[in-house]
């Protein structure tokens, strides 16, 4: 039970961490254009979903199986 208490910190520390990058590479451009501002907002709202489905999927993967968790 622990070692997915540290994942999950794990997979929240690195959604937090590319949210940042992607706030800072926005910040760093001399002038932000709404093509700049949208990759990397992109990028970040892409990595959040990421975590998301593997979260889901490591707990569907427990609750129904392999096989069901990968059908569905």
């Amino acid at each position: 039970m622990e070692g997915n208490i540290l994942i999950a910190l794990a997979l929240s520390l690195f959604a937090g961490l590319a949210t940042g990058i992607g706030s800072l590479i926005s910040y760093f451009i001399p002038r932000p254009d709404m093509r700049y501002l949208s990759l990397s907002l992109g990028f970040a709202a892409g990595v959040m979903v990421y975590v998301g489905f593997v979260d889901l999927f490591c707990s569907s993967r427990i609750v129904l199986g392999f096989g069901y968790a990968n059908l569905f």
